[in-house]
């Protein structure tokens, strides 16, 4: 096991409330996507044990998952060291994308 520093949650850059989380396949380190979290889904995702997050569009939180039965089971949640985007690691169920893709990220840009 790695010797992580802990991190106090009220250390973390919430910048106008919302930090970037990243979600990555605990397995492989295959980026499934992208999305935000304010405090409150912050704490939701480390007691439940599945990622909450808060929708920025629809201005609410949500459960990943809890629609599609595509849960997403953290197993470790890390801190950039600047304190202002997240890695959330995840056993993931089913497809990330709600295009029924495995990951968000299925299309390259041409360069």
């Amino acid at each position: 096991m790695e010797n992580l520093d802990k991190v106090n949650l009220k250390k973390i850059s919430f910048n106008n409330g919302l930090v970037p989380a990243i979600v990555q396949d605990f397995e492989n380190n295959e980026v499934l996507m992208l999305a935000y979290m304010n405090e409150e889904s912050l704490r939701k995702t480390i007691e439940t044990g599945t990622t909450w997050f808060w929708s920025r569009s629809r201005n609410e939180f949500w459960n990943k998952g809890a629609t599609s039965g595509h849960y997403q089971y953290v197993k470790a949640i890390y801190v950039d060291c600047d304190e202002d985007t997240l890695l959330i690691k995840v056993n993931q169920i089913g497809p990330a994308c709600h295009t029924g893709k495995r990951t968000c990220f299925y299309r390259n840009v041409s360069i």
